[in-house]
């Protein structure tokens, strides 16, 4: 192992920490130590395999970093959404205006318009059962037009109304179909009942944060998101 390998202190009191906070995985019974396995029996420590322990201590480390982690996120977060509306409320104050409009998207600059900060807020949707009438009435209409209709249509009308692995309806497939302008009564009924069908059942707020080199330069994202950082980088793409 060389000098570059050897953790130091503070890694090895960060990593101890780490393991403190969602323990050692040890419990002590009748003055032995134990180990539970994946099936959740008690196995002394010492028949546990070396490379068992090993994997087991960096796991345990892993996920004390991984919560300690979590939790700064959710302290960041719930810090800027504070820190927005408390200007945003300032400045409706001062102009007697709301800023951002009703779903109260709003977007913030530096003054050199170098850094942007972007809050977004999305409808979450879900659909009632007037979608399985509409399907009806657009299958009716296929079928109606049988040989004479637009193979890209039926691809289309396919493609909305089919759901993935965890049940959920294709919404962008589904408000294409609406933007279709066939001229036929059943088609504008079932189209009517998709719009029918759509409920709001509550909102979620996105923030998002850019920085560029230079005012012409492309905005490029600060990532948060674990899959796309870059170690040592400042964003992302």
């Amino acid at each position: 192992m060389t000098l570059q390998d050897t953790p130091t202190k503070p890694q090895v009191d960060a990593a101890q920490a780490a393991i403190a906070q969602v323990g050692d995985g040890i419990v002590h019974v009748g003055g032995a130590d134990y180990m539970h396995d994946a099936s959740g029996r008690l196995v002394p420590v010492e028949l546990v395999k070396a490379e068992h322990k090993l994997e087991d201590q960096m796991v345990r480390t892993c996920i004390g970093f991984a919560d300690d982690l979590s939790a700064q996120i959710a302290r960041f977060r719930g810090h800027t959404f504070d820190d927005v509306n408390s200007l945003v409320d300032l400045l409706a104050e001062r102009y007697s205006a709301k800023r951002g409009g009703r779903k109260g998207n709003v977007t913030l600059t530096s003054y050199d318009g170098l850094l942007k900060l972007q809050v977004q807020v999305q409808d979450q949707l879900t659909f009632g059962p007037e979608l399985q009438i509409a399907k009806g009435l657009v299958d009716a209409c296929i079928t109606t037009w049988a040989e004479g209709s637009n193979p890209q249509i039926r691809a289309l009308v396919q493609h909305a109304f089919q759901v993935d692995q965890l049940g959920r309806i294709n919404r962008a497939a589904l408000f294409a179909l609406r933007r279709l302008d066939i001229d036929d009564t059943s088609w504008r009924a079932a189209m009517t009942a998709i719009g029918d069908a759509i409920r709001v059942i509550g909102s979620k707020e996105y923030v998002r944060f850019y920085r560029r080199a230079s005012k012409d330069a492309p905005w490029r994202a600060i990532t948060i998101d674990l899959a796309q950082a870059q170690s040592g980088a400042g964003g992302g793409a």
